[in-house]
């Protein structure tokens, strides 16, 4: 059946960057596990009972200048028997210089490949609204650069696409959330001040060892690619107790080391919180980075919710 993953994995892909395609930098998480939709439209649940929505909030090198957050909004449902979708809204921001806010629809669809696995095909379709404000700034240099001295306030249209493998126990997915090029700055004056971002291949896995009836164990992994860059990878282990207390740790290559947790307040609620500290020399400039999240599993019938937890 992996095998069936791979060949499906290697088409579909081979056709969608056949495309020059450049992107948006993509924001970073640590609890990537409750955020798969954001990264993968191609994400399913396979639980036609319930409305999974989710807010998450990053503040990244916490007291340095300029910091960057990032705010997301997501929802995710079953429409039919093969089709899953929902929608995603991420703000990012740098300092108070420049913004970006990514609104996307996702639609997935499910063909079942086995007794308890099935493979998902996902797009996404949106818009990206990217502006600057370099009213205030403070410049190094005596003269600004002519690349920064206009604010700018633009709009551009992006697609995604991905691919989901999953049981009840590990899924693989492999995405491109943006695919569509996107020039943030133009030629001004003669001097080439054009600024576009590279697409972002995104690699995932998780599995969920049953320990005994009321430990798991959850390891995670997820790696990033993107021209120009070396790979970034973060390989995440959570435990899991009675259903309802989560901690574990996460390492970032070369970038950080994490501490996370979270906990289910109700069978409709789930918040967590990730701390990352910084091993790079960036380290020697911020006080970490801060992520928490709330999960809510809304019941479509009414009749509360009474199955076990999302796991991923």
């Amino acid at each position: 059946m992996i095998n069936k993953f791979i060949t499906y994995s290697i088409t579909f892909f081979i056709l969608i960057l056949g495309l020059k395609s450049f992107a948006q930098q993509d924001p970073q998480y640590t609890q990537y596990m409750y955020n798969m939709s954001v990264l993968n439209p191609a994400y399913a649940t396979d639980d036609s009972s319930l409305i999974n929505l989710g807010l998450i909030y990053r503040s990244q090198w916490v007291g340095s200048v300029g910091a960057p957050t990032t705010g997301t909004l997501f929802a995710h449902t079953k429409f039919t028997n093969r089709l899953e979708g929902g929608l995603s809204i991420i703000h990012d921001q740098i300092g108070d210089v420049v913004k970006q806010t990514n609104a996307y629809v996702d639609f997935a669809y499910v063909i079942p490949t086995g007794d308890n696995s099935k493979l998902s095909f996902g797009v996404k379709a949106g818009a990206t609204f990217f502006s600057t404000d370099f009213n205030g700034f403070v410049y190094s240099d005596p003269l600004p650069d002519p690349a920064f001295a206009e604010n700018l306030s633009r709009t551009f249209p992006n697609i995604g696409a991905g691919l989901y493998y999953f049981t009840d126990q590990y899924y693989l997915g492999f995405s491109a959330p943006n695919l569509l090029e996107s020039k943030h700055l133009d030629e001004d004056s003669g001097i080439v001040t054009e600024g576009s971002e590279n697409i972002h291949l995104f690699f995932t896995g998780g599995y969920v060892f049953n320990l005994n009836d009321k430990l798991k164990l959850k390891p995670a992994f997820m790696a990033k690619q993107v021209s120009g860059a070396p790979i970034a990878v973060d390989f995440t282990a959570n435990v899991l107790i009675n259903n309802k207390v989560e901690f574990g740790a996460s390492y970032r290559f070369d970038d950080s080391v994490s501490a996370l947790a979270n906990l289910a307040v109700s069978p409709t609620l789930r918040i967590g919180y990730a701390y990352d500290y910084t091993v790079s020399n960036l380290g020697r400039f911020n006080s970490g980075t801060h992520e928490v999240f709330l999960l809510f599993d809304i019941s479509k019938l009414g009749k509360g919710y009474d199955k076990s937890p999302r796991f991923f």
